[in-house]
């Protein structure tokens, strides 16, 4: 099992970025799938979360109104857009699906900075 983040950097406060996640070896399509952050001396906590079909969204109270997650079943990804950003969202972000003890990936590193 692997999950390969992408499309993280630095950005200005109000700017925009978009997340990709790459998973591999399971079945993607079964499985609810989570974007989680991690800020420098804070736990990973969920940001957004999007059932295995996509019919069912939930986001965090911080980013509600500003990110956006989806999935493609076919290509095995999921992708999470960001608007809006302020200093507050930076931190490494990092997708996971499936099962509790599958490993992380090694996230991406997203910086809100003027």
């Amino acid at each position: 099992v692997q999950f390969v983040e992408s499309g993280g950097g630095l950005v200005q406060p109000g700017g925009s970025l978009r997340l990709s996640c790459v998973a591999s070896g399971f079945t993607f399509s079964s499985y609810t799938m989570n974007w989680y952050r991690q800020a420098p001396g804070k736990e990973r906590d969920m940001v957004a979360a999007i059932s295995n079909t996509g019919a069912s969204i939930n986001y965090a109270d911080s980013v509600k109104g500003r990110f956006t997650i989806s999935r493609d079943n076919v290509k095995n990804t999921v992708d999470l857009q960001m608007n809006s950003l302020n200093p507050e969202d930076t931190a490494v972000y990092y997708c996971k699906g499936g099962r509790s003890w599958w490993n992380w990936g090694q996230g991406t590193q997203v910086t809100v900075s003027s």
